[in-house]
């Protein structure tokens, strides 16, 4: 271990304390932090207290980064699955600082690897007080955890603003759409206001246009998985080089403004709208790329409605009653999505209306992405201390 580095375990404890009160909140943990109990009838008496500014995690999912800082209770409790750590030295160690280094890329290897060869992967308490951390002076600790919270403010932030317009542009849907939109509660369909019309997705889009194929000579790709997009948040493009081998659902080309619906269990939410891609991205063919060749709609329009609670629900139940190996759509039924066309006047008010409104949590969306990859410095720049 280089000198720079310290082992872990020199400054942590387990907290091993179980559960005798009737009334303490209970906890869950994910790599997001602390989140409701999947189980709410369990036998409280089995489960671990923790304390504020104690770390929580799920030895099981330690390779999704399954791990957390309590800063929000005082005295808590979390299923006995769970297990818990405190810094003994706080003068030494701060938990702010330590909860930077273990959201990094670094830990979630060292996890990945510490859990190898045990049955279920497990990376305990033992394991990880084996990880090497950097322990500079006080001073140090607290300058890199302020800008670190302050982008992580920034962030949230902008998330929240990027929830309330998309609460704006529901509230702009339902307006004109909640009294009509039953269509799969209910097999007769309303009578609807002068001008206004029934249709459906296929009437503006084609689906899955352009595959790659060799003629493409594609060196490298940026590709979109089906998981790595959620609620039109891209969480991630992998970079793959030929000399790695592509894999073999990156087959489908997207184009600006183009629409893609993961085609497996709708009700996850891997869908959005690909903004300006660069001419190498490449999505998986887990996908229905939707691209509107109409001038009539705008694609945040037909979004609207492939993406509202019902249009979901159907294609849900449609998924669960297939024959496949997950629960999955096709193309066909996402293009036979029943929609409404209203008025010229009142449908130009609503392309205009959400293309605004997509437009400013676009711009969100890339502020926030470029705050995460500021927070990835300022980890990484811990190692050099």
């Amino acid at each position: 271990m280089s000198a720079n580095y310290k082992k872990l375990g020199d400054y942590i404890t387990q907290r091993r304390e179980k559960n005798t009160a009737i009334n303490l909140p209970i906890c869950g943990v994910c790599r997001e932090g602390l989140i409701p109990p999947k189980q709410q009838d369990a036998d409280i008496s089995l489960y671990n207290v923790f304390y504020k500014n104690d770390f929580i995690f799920n030895p099981a999912r330690m390779e999704l980064n399954s791990i957390t800082l309590n800063t929000e209770y005082d005295k808590a409790i979390c299923s006995s699955l769970y297990e818990i750590f405190y810094i003994n030295d706080t003068s030494k160690l701060l938990p702010e600082f330590l909860f930077v280094q273990l959201k990094t890329d670094n830990f979630v290897r060292f996890c990945e690897f510490q859990g190898q060869g045990s049955v279920r992967e497990y990376c305990r308490f033992a394991n990880i007080s084996e990880y090497p951390v950097i322990v500079p002076d006080l001073k140090e600790q607290e300058k890199i955890v302020n800008t670190y919270n302050a982008i992580t403010k920034r962030i949230q932030l902008k998330q929240k603003i990027n929830e309330n317009l998309e609460k704006t542009a529901q509230r702009l849907f339902e307006k004109y759409f909640d009294e009509y939109n039953k269509f799969y509660e209910k097999e007769e369909l309303k009578t609807l206001p002068s001008g206004w019309k029934y249709s459906i997705i296929g009437d503006f889009c084609k689906d899955n246009i352009k595959s790659l194929s060799s003629s493409d000579k594609l060196k490298e790709i940026l590709y979109l998985d089906t998981g790595n997009i959620t609620n039109n948040k891209i969480e991630e493009l992998k970079t793959i080089t030929e000399s790695e081998g592509f894999p073999s659902r990156a087959k489908r080309i997207v184009y600006d403004n183009d629409i893609v619906f993961s085609t497996v269990r709708p009700n996850l939410r891997h869908y959005g709208i690909i903004r300006k891609p660069a001419k190498n991205m490449i999505v998986s063919t887990g996908f229905s790329v939707l691209h509107n060749d109409s001038e009539k709609v705008s694609n945040e329009f037909l979004y609207m409605w492939i993406t509202n609670e019902a249009t979901l629900s159907f294609l849900q139940s449609i998924a669960e009653n297939s024959v496949s190996t997950y629960p999955s759509i096709n193309s066909d039924d996402l293009m036979n999505i029943k929609i409404i066309i209203p008025s010229d006047n009142i449908l130009s008010e609503l392309n205009e209306g959400f293309r605004k409104t997509f437009l400013m949590i676009d711009y969100n969306n890339q502020e926030i992405t470029k705050m995460q990859e500021l927070k990835q410095l300022v980890i990484s720049r811990i190692s050099t201390k």
